[in-house]
């Protein structure tokens, strides 16, 4: 499967916001669901469910700015409560869990993070936010009212919430991520490729290049999550990546995929994600 580099990426936005006709709300509302139904993948959760029942899910968000200037939320994490394991009906829940996952997303907009989190409630998780640097962007600033409104807590204790998790979703950094990481975070992605818990990142595990994939020392060196959400297509650095990869983001109008020479690979029914192999074809 062809990739997608940070500039070409970047260009796309664009193009879905104006030749698409997108609003960036719109994007940010598809992209999380597109996160929120891979973090509840039921072969991603089925195992951990069933060996760990718990009380919590934990999702972050990240602090940088995106190429076409798009402001990025911080770290957030989201605590969600299941209470029956997972039917297999495409992506979807069953209407009551009878079991609690901590699931921990790090999203690559903020605003990923922020509608995946509410997505994730609204499928009968107990999320809680980690949030160290909100936005005063107005968008986000609604995003997070929308997750007060359903009295989704907001935490400021990440230690604390890591090891109430049993899933982390990581989206800190965005595909234009380059250069030195920025407080609070070098501690975050130290703890999480520490952690003994299931990470799945989104676009880009945290840290890593978008082209070259980890760097070569510091935070994020040793850092390999289990799984990969790529949004609109994969980045260069998937030939780095050895785990599940999933291709979400269901807006990719045929003129722009051919555009970009893009082979997406058919997402089926109404799923939002699809998985694909190494080889990138479709499984």
């Amino acid at each position: 499967m062809k990739t997608l580099s940070a500039k070409n990426a970047a260009a796309l936005d664009r193009d879905l916001m104006s030749i698409g006709g997108f609003s960036l709300d719109q994007l940010m509302e598809l992209a999380g669901l597109s996160v929120s139904q891979a973090s509840n993948f039921p072969p991603l959760l089925h195992d951990h469910i069933l060996t760990k029942p718990s009380q919590s899910i934990v999702s972050i968000l990240p602090a940088w700015e995106e190429e076409f200037s798009l402001p990025v939320v911080l770290v957030t994490m989201v605590s969600i409560d299941c209470s029956q394991s997972q039917t297999q009906l495409n992506l979807k829940l069953s209407k009551s869990h009878d079991l609690v996952t901590n699931v921990l997303l790090i999203a690559k907009i903020g605003g990923d993070g922020l509608v995946a989190a509410r997505h994730l409630w609204q499928y009968g998780y107990k999320p809680t936010i980690y949030y160290p640097k909100q936005g005063k962007n107005e968008l986000y600033q609604r995003l997070s009212s929308q997750l007060k409104d359903l009295n989704i807590p907001f935490t400021s204790d990440f230690s604390s919430a890591l090891k109430d998790t049993d899933h982390v979703v990581d989206a800190i950094f965005g595909f234009s991520f380059s250069g030195e990481i920025r407080e609070p975070f070098p501690a975050v992605i130290k703890a999480l490729q520490e952690t003994t818990v299931p990470v799945a990142s989104i676009d880009a595990p945290s840290s890593w290049d978008i082209e070259k994939g980890p760097p070569a020392s510091g935070p994020g060196s040793e850092f390999y999550p289990e799984v990969l959400v790529s949004l609109t297509a994969p980045k260069p650095l998937v030939k780095f990546f050895k785990g599940r990869h999933f291709i979400g983001g269901r807006f990719v109008s045929p003129d722009i995929k051919k555009k970009y020479d893009l082979d997406l690979p058919e997402y089926e029914g109404i799923d939002q994600v699809v998985e694909v192999g190494s080889n990138g074809q479709k499984l």
